[in-house]
């Protein structure tokens, strides 16, 4: 048996906007991000409108650092914020050849109000189900 789909457990997808223009797409200078519980980075020092961030199947909390730097990328003007993301994973049977994946239920996103230096809002705090990531499921006003 060969695995012809793709069974992919989706990413949680970010779209960033402009907080002045809120339909307008702002990409983030200098953006780096990492899980709070791993030592490498997902990105590093990269301009971007969007991110697709993994969620840890195997817990119920992935929290990950993101930080940016729109002025001059020297690091005392570096600009942090903490993104708590909540969920209840659970399997999904694709087929025996391609197995299982996850699909993230109940998300809420909180961000910690005390390392906060650039996110003025996010769209929703809560998400029903993440079980593609065709589109962005939250946006974050900067």
């Amino acid at each position: 048996d060969f695995c012809i789909a793709t069974p992919v457990t989706p990413n949680l997808v970010i779209r960033f906007y402009d907080k002045e223009d809120i339909t307008s797409p702002k990409s983030i200078a200098r953006l780096s991000i990492k899980a709070l519980s791993k030592t490498d980075s997902l990105i590093t020092n990269q301009t971007l409108d969007s991110i697709a961030i993994p969620l840890n199947g195997e817990a119920s909390e992935t929290i990950y650092l993101l930080k940016m730097n729109d002025q001059d990328g020297t690091l005392n003007t570096n600009k942090t914020v903490i993104l708590a993301i909540n969920y209840i994973a659970q399997e999904d049977y694709v087929s025996r050849s391609c197995g299982f994946r996850y699909i993230f239920k109940n998300v809420t996103i909180a961000v910690d109000p005390l390392n906060n230096d650039w996110i003025s809002s996010i769209s929703n705090h809560s998400i029903s189900e993440i079980s593609n990531q065709t589109q962005s499921h939250v946006q974050i006003f900067h």
